[in-house]
Parts: structure tokens; C-alpha cells; sequence
């Protein structure tokens, strides 16, 4: 399809075209093959400059033809002035004027406006990716919550007066303002999630929602425990814990207290024998857990933060993300 309308072009437009195809491929072509030192490519290069070089040569010729046309026939009628004179004089016949030669187009122009024209396309092949705006204007479309409306809920959340679900949690903490929040405005969500879990060990009693959003930097993990523990009760357990850096404090009128202690990194092959590699001591995190209600009669939320290079941000990114996150799951009432 593209030799027939190559065909249908004009001499002078068609063979400037295929020299400045042939010659960008050709040389392009050579260059790759002698640096990677492929010599069947080489080959290829050398047909392409070959048949570049056939080109020239008849475009050449061709303009010459053009320039020099050569002598042209005597007039008809003409004859040597002593023939003339012997012969009786005709009487003269008047013979319409000869219409005026038509202009051919320059073949110099033809060429310079067909390797013009490649030029302009070529380059607009070239940038346009670049200086047309996309859809999105270049900004990557952060990650939204997967909705979990067919999911069936355990039962320990109809037991469980207001109990927000992994999915209200996720909508929850994937605010607008999140990156901003972790100091980092111009990164966007990279996943989003969230389940509705219950607390280990209560035998699915205890409905414990979860919600994770994820940056290149930062990651934020949010859970809701609704156990009867309080958070009086939470931090003389971080005693005999692990837990490092402790420090009790308030939050939108509730008692809360900050922690730190390492995340767990474990392995996971999925090939044949899909073992699992042991698990290890994964980055340091910070945790702030604020109680449920204003009067501590049991449960909380925990919001963590953790990156892969073991750094987390002051405790005041922690304190700014739980007072736009609380609002949204329902106080505790006994």
C-alpha cells in the first residue's frame, strides 16, 4: 500500500522522499552494526546506501536532461535561400499562432518542499508526544480504594455497635491531602486497600478493619480494634513490651499514646516447593493508638507510619494524620 502511493507521487517529489529515507536508514543502520559489530545488519545498510546512490545518480542525470535538452529539428518549410529562389512563391497561407509552452513547475523547489515536508513530519512524529497535553497532563492517577460492597462481612461486625469497615477506613485515611500531611506533596497513592479482619486470637469476636495506602516513600497503615482494652491499660502493657520511645498524649480529647518498635519482613516463594523464608525484623515504625471515646472505655485506632529506609516522619505528621482520620469512625458508646 505504501510502493503504490509512493508510485502515484510526482518524479521530483517521490525521489528526493526515498534519497532522505535511504540515507537516514542506511547510515543509521551502518552505525548500530559497526558498534555492536552485527555484519548482517552491516549488509543491510550497505543495500539501503546502494540504492540511495542509484537515486541520486538518476535524479542527477534527470537534471541534466532537464538543463541541457539538446538541439531541435529544423522548422518545417525551412529550406537554403537558392531553393528558394528557383521555386515559384505559394501564396501565403496564415497558420494560427503556436500556443504559448506551458510552465513547468522547478524541479530544485519540488525537492526542497518534498524533503521539507518529510522534515515537518518526522518532527511532529518526534515531539508530539511532547508538546500535546495527555489526558491526565502527565500526572500519574493516584490509586483509589477497590470497593468491598459484595464482600460478606464476618459476624463480629453486626455485633459491633458502629464498626466501620475496611473499605469506610480506606476512604478514610485515602484523603487528597494525605502526601501533604507526610510532608511529601508531590508523590501520589500507589495502592490502596482495605479488609475487614478481625483481631487474632478472639476467634473472629473482635472486629478489627484494616486500611493501607501507600507512597514511594511512606507507607500508612490504619487499624480499628473493638476490643474492651483501654488505653490506660495498652500502655502498662507496652511495659513488659518491646516497644520503644513511648509517650502519652491527647488527641482531639482522647487519651492516645505514641510507640515505636520494628515491622516484620518475611518471604514468600511461589515456585514449586511454595515455601516461605523466615521471617525477619522489617523496618522501624511509629504507631500513635488513640482511644475510641473521650473516656477510654475501651478500643482504639492505630495509625502507623514506616518506610523502607527505616525513616519515619515527626510525631506531628502522626498527630495531623489521626485528626483527619478519627472524625470519621463513630465514638465508641457503652
Amino acid at each position: 500500500m505504501l510502493g503504490f502511493l509512493f508510485r502515484l507521487l510526482p518524479f521530483w517529489v517521490r525521489e528526493p522522499l526515498l534519497i532522505v529515507v535511504g540515507s537516514v536508514f542506511g547510515v543509521r543502520i551502518m552505525y548500530l552494526a559497526l558498534r555492536d559489530e552485527v555484519w548482517v545488519a552491516a549488509g543491510i545498510g550497505v543495500v539501503f546506501l546502494l540504492a540511495t546512490a542509484a537515486r541520486v545518480h538518476t535524479v542527477v542525470r534527470a537534471l541534466r536532461v532537464r538543463r541541457d535538452p539538446g538541439p531541435t529539428a529544423p522548422a518545417e518549410g525551412a529550406m537554403s535561400g537558392a531553393a528558394v529562389r528557383s521555386q515559384p512563391q505559394a501564396p501565403t497561407v496564415r497558420r494560427p499562432a503556436p500556443a504559448a509552452p506551458r510552465k513547468e513547475p522547478n524541479a530544485w523547489g519540488q525537492a526542497a518542499a518534498a524533503v521539507a515536508v518529510f522534515v515537518a513530519l518526522g518532527a511532529a512524529l518526534w515531539l508530539g508526544p511532547q508538546l500535546l497535553p495527555s489526558d491526565d497532563g502527565g500526572v500519574p492517577q493516584a490509586a483509589s480504594c477497590s470497593s468491598g460492597e459484595d464482600e460478606e462481612l464476618p459476624s463480629a461486625y453486626g455485633e459491633t455497635s458502629q464498626a466501620v469497615t475496611g473499605d469506610e477506613l480506606c476512604k478514610a485515611l485515602n484523603r487528597s491531602d494525605l502526601a501533604q500531611l507526610l510532608g511529601t506533596p508531590t508523590e501520589t497513592v500507589t495502592v490502596a486497600s482495605g479488609t475487614n479482619n478481625t483481631a487474632p486470637l478472639t476467634d473472629g469476636k473482635i472486629a478489627q478493619p484494616e486500611a493501607e495506602v501507600q507512597f514511594e516513600t511512606y507507607t500508612v497503615h490504619a487499624s480499628v480494634t473493638y476490643n474492651k482494652l483501654s488505653i490506660a491499660q495498652y500502655v502498662k502493657l507496652m511495659e513488659f513490651g518491646e516497644e520503644t520511645d513511648v509517650r502519652t498524649l491527647s488527641v482531639l480529647g482522647r487519651p492516645a499514646v505514641l510507640s515505636s518498635d520494628h515491622t516484620m519482613a518475611f518471604e514468600i516463594d511461589l515456585g514449586s516447593s511454595a515455601s516461605g523464608g523466615p521471617v525477619e525484623q522489617g523496618p522501624l515504625a511509629r504507631t500513635l493508638s488513640v482511644a475510641l471515646d473521650g473516656k477510654d472505655r475501651g478500643g482504639y485506632c492505630d495509625i502507623t507510619v514506616w518506610s523502607t529506609s527505616g525513616g519515619f516522619p515527626d510525631d506531628s505528621v502522626l498527630l495531623g494524620i489521626a485528626e483527619a482520620v478519627l472524625p470519621a469512625i463513630p465514638e465508641r458508646t457503652v
